[in-house]
């Protein structure tokens, strides 16, 4: 296939662009202007309270749950305690007088990334299990 420059630009910025999507609830009170009809609209508006309960409260991201429940597991409790020991110590050093003009100042990045290292690798096999 032999795609000019344009259509390579074009879906190149398609692919970058993030896609702008509106939310449901407008699509359905567009439609119930639309209809008209009010009886239809009390009963529309019985089975949005029905429905309301998963909109009404905010969805919870599957991957973080996962990541909670491998935070805690045997394997990950001493990953979670090194780091937070990690920033117990900062905290404590930060509030040393002079530490501003201390050289080396100590951050957790290596603890962090042990613990985000093994809770992507706990979640990752069953994350797609989760997803709809």
């Amino acid at each position: 296939m032999v795609f000019s420059i344009t259509e390579y630009l074009e879906e190149l910025k398609e692919a970058m662009l993030p896609t702008v999507a509106r939310a449901e609830d407008d699509v359905e009170d567009v439609e119930d202007n639309e209809e008209g009809d009010g009886e239809e609209e009390d009963d529309d508006d019985e089975d949005d309270d029905e429905d309301g309960d998963d909109e009404d409260g905010e969805t919870v991201d599957q991957l973080d749950a996962l990541r909670a429940e491998c935070k805690e597991t045997a394997e990950a409790k001493p990953l979670v305690h090194h780091y937070m020991e990690c920033v117990e110590r900062v905290h404590a050093a930060q509030e040393q007088p002079g530490y501003e003009d201390l050289d080396y100042k100590e951050d957790c990045v290596e603890e962090f990334f042990h613990l985000q290292h093994y809770l992507d690798q706990c979640a990752a096999p069953r994350l797609f299990d989760r997803l709809k």
